[in-house]
């Protein structure tokens, strides 16, 4: 109980930032969405559907609204296309009912056992380089740029205080201790916030809004034909980031079985749907497993407990928000760094010995983290398999499953190319 409660907590501090980050994205200026309304529909998302995957499914996952998801719910649904942000919400919301649909039935559990060995492995080397991109820009080892996109960053205090939390966090995985990562994160805030460079918040307690956002979809109003190619977009993307979360990080944390696959997948990818269903109800972006779950497992939190911890800590946040936003992202910088190393050893299980194998490894793994996505370095992996395959004269050896895989995978690249109509 011990292990699964600093697991749970760990994964919670890793993944705290979602609390700010997402309300930000959401309440940009032109969406019409309250950041307050955003906040708590966000911890409730948290709270509610990291649990249920605790008790339900019994898996160490926390779910919240998906990163990048939220990015196209924002910018593309409502600020491109004007749509209204009531409307979107029920596209979430209709999405989620494709995607329970789809998830209740043997169909997602056969999809994700199709995968490929090869780019299971791969799926978690590229989520282990995004962590570690993220963390590096977040700790400022590197910048953007408009000639090379990225450049090394200029150092700060907060470059010199993620090297702190680097070396405490190596020192004691080192001793194999189970609070190396909160250590890191503490340690870190803690020197921060004597430096100066944290200020108290100005209300240390904030009651939870649920007048701006919650229930408040336009579920009839999203029904348009011209709103179909966003809600089944919004669906695929979801679908495939939670297939790829789950398959990769149990496969580079040790939690696959001895065919590959991830345990208990049809429940956890159960409460996936209903997370992204119930985000639209509560007023935010569609929820998925966080690949940030990684840290909590890799501290040793192996059952549904390491869950219902993490999602434990979310509840207080509907009062203290401003306390769990004082962790700066350099404070966690570290940890995110440490997981996309540790996340990359998987590299060792690759086989690159023909090119029909090589390059869909290869795509899955850079594409990743130079999209930022997921879901394209895994569909144009899947894609690639396929396509090569063919073309070398071993279609026979692609099982019917992974041939629906890449047609569908064609249909969701084609649908994000084409403009979404407003009428």
């Amino acid at each position: 109980m011990r292990t699964e409660a600093i697991a749970g907590i760990t994964t919670f501090f890793t993944m705290a930032y979602i609390i700010v980050v997402n309300p930000t994205i959401l309440s940009t200026p032109g969406t019409g969405i309250s950041f307050s309304g955003a906040l708590t529909a966000t911890v409730l998302l948290c709270f509610s559907m990291t649990l249920l995957m605790g008790l339900y499914a019994r898996l160490p996952f926390a779910v919240a609204p998906g990163m990048g998801i939220n990015a196209f719910f924002t910018y593309n649904l409502i600020l491109s296309r004007q749509i209204p942000w009531p409307t979107a919400l029920g596209m979430v919301f209709w999405s989620g009912v494709l995607f329970l649909v789809i998830s209740a039935t043997p169909l997602r559990v056969a999809i994700a056992r199709a995968i490929p060995k090869g780019l299971r492995s791969a799926s978690a080397v590229g989520i282990g380089l995004l962590l570690t991109f993220i963390g590096l820009k977040n700790a400022g080892f590197i910048a953007a740029d408009p000639v090379t996109l990225v450049k090394m960053g200029h150092w700060t205090s907060d470059t010199g205080l993620c090297l702190l939390g680097l070396a405490v966090t190596a020192v004691l995985l080192r001793r194999k201790s189970p609070f190396a990562f909160l250590a890191g994160i503490f340690l870190v805030t803690g020197v921060a916030a004597a430096l100066g460079k944290i200020s108290a918040p100005v209300h240390w307690v904030s009651a939870p809004d649920f007048s701006s956002v919650f229930l408040k979809l336009d579920i009839w109003g999203a029904l348009r034909w011209a709103w179909m190619p966003a809600i089944f977009s919004l669906m695929l993307t979801d679908l495939f980031d939670s297939l790829s979360t789950f398959v990769g990080v149990a496969h580079a944390t040790g939690l696959s079985d001895a065919q590959g696959n991830p345990p208990r997948l049809k429940e956890g990818l159960l409460v996936d749907a209903w997370a992204t269903l119930t985000a639209g109800i509560f007023g935010t972006s569609a929820g998925t497993a966080y690949i940030e779950s990684t840290a909590g497992i890799e501290m040793g939190g192996r059952t549904g407990r390491t869950s219902v911890f993490t999602a434990l800590c979310f509840l207080p946040c509907f009062f203290l928000s401003p306390v769990a936003a004082l962790v700066p992202a350099y404070a966690t910088s570290a940890v995110l760094i440490f997981i996309g190393a540790l996340m990359f050893r998987s590299v060792k299980d690759l086989q690159l010995t023909s090119p029909e194998e090589a390059l869909p490894v290869f795509l899955t793994i850079v594409l990743i983290p130079l999209t930022f996505s997921i879901t394209q370095g895994i569909l144009w992996g899947l894609i690639t398999h396929v396509g090569l395959y063919c073309l070398v004269g071993r279609r026979r050896e692609v099982p019917p499953m992974l041939w629906a895989i890449a047609a569908i995978g064609l249909a969701l690249l084609w649908i994000e190319q084409r403009p979404l109509a407003t009428t």
